[in-house]
């Protein structure tokens, strides 16, 4: 059974950082792009970051220069470094599978499939 699990989240306080994790069981990362993405309560999900299968990261203008995504294809695990937190970054944090070869390009959530059940990030003081 293909699934993704995230994990890393927790309360933080602003300009703190956190490291996310998104680990895959029942496959292999390594051949696709995989993409964080970001729901708060009452907004929509919101494409944060991608990275293709050859490790070319996308970001959203919103977090550049503050996080950074990697993979680690022998821990079958993607990662998502992310510093100088803010308030606005509070949310619950979601990593799926990119659907097609321009899906990393896009970050939108209709690109991505197989879902992980999500990680809450809280930053507050």
């Amino acid at each position: 059974q293909l699934q993704l699990v995230e994990s890393g989240g927790g309360l933080v306080q602003p300009g703190g950082s956190l490291r996310l994790s998104c680990a895959a069981s029942g496959f292999t990362l390594d051949s696709y792009a995989i993409g964080w993405f970001r729901q708060a309560p009452g907004k929509e999900r919101e494409g944060v970051s991608s990275i293709t299968s050859g490790g070319r990261p996308n970001y959203a203008d919103s977090v550049k220069g503050r996080f950074t995504i990697s993979r680690d294809n022998a821990k079958n695990t993607v990662y998502l470094q992310m510093n100088s937190l803010e308030p606005e970054d509070t949310a619950s944090y979601y990593c799926a599978v990119a659907r097609g070869l321009l899906s990393p390009l896009l970050l939108i959530p209709s690109e991505y499939y197989y879902w992980g059940q999500g990680t809450q990030v809280t930053v507050s003081s």
